[in-house]
């Protein structure tokens, strides 16, 4: 009778020490997979929320003036209008124009709001003045533009040169 209570002991303590290692073998896995999910839904939530629309552009070479509205429900950071991409040029025959840096080149204006609070917020409308070798010179030419956000989010339009 001692034997058999001596032997389910030693089956109680092994099982409660192989759930032990089998939890701390386990958990870890689990939680990485929940923050990889958490991480992934907030992004993809973050870029359904981002939108915004090319509403005007001037280009007559070599410079160009587009107007972007914000028209999703996201701030957009300045620092990610900085790392940006911005193509433009004639159709075919464009160019990647960095905005970061705010050069002389590249100017943003939204008045009196990114030097306050820097950010592009939803409704406010953007205007880039850039320089660019690659605006056709003849009036009625196509000009290409395109602009990507950091998060994937893009939109491109033609407009003719004056």
């Amino acid at each position: 009778m001692s034997s058999e209570t001596i032997v389910n002991a030693l089956f109680l303590i092994s099982a409660v020490v192989a759930a032990g290692i089998l939890i701390n073998a386990i958990f870890p896995a689990i939680y990485r997979t929940s923050e990889t999910f958490g991480t992934t839904t907030h992004e993809a939530d973050l870029q359904m929320r981002t939108d915004f629309k090319i509403v005007n552009m001037y280009a007559k070479k070599p410079d160009a003036h587009i107007w972007i509205k914000n028209t999703g429900s996201a701030r957009i950071a300045k620092g990610d209008l900085s790392s940006s991409d911005l193509f433009i040029g004639s159709v075919g025959d464009f160019e990647r124009v960095s905005l970061a840096g705010l050069n002389d080149d590249v100017h943003f204006d939204i008045p009196g709001q990114i030097p306050k609070n820097n950010f592009w917020n939803p409704g406010e409308t953007l205007e880039i003045t850039l320089k660019s070798d690659k605006i056709p010179p003849n009036r009625g030419e196509e000009v290409y533009c395109m602009l990507v956000l950091p998060n994937g989010v893009q939109r491109s339009g033609n407009f003719p040169a004056y």
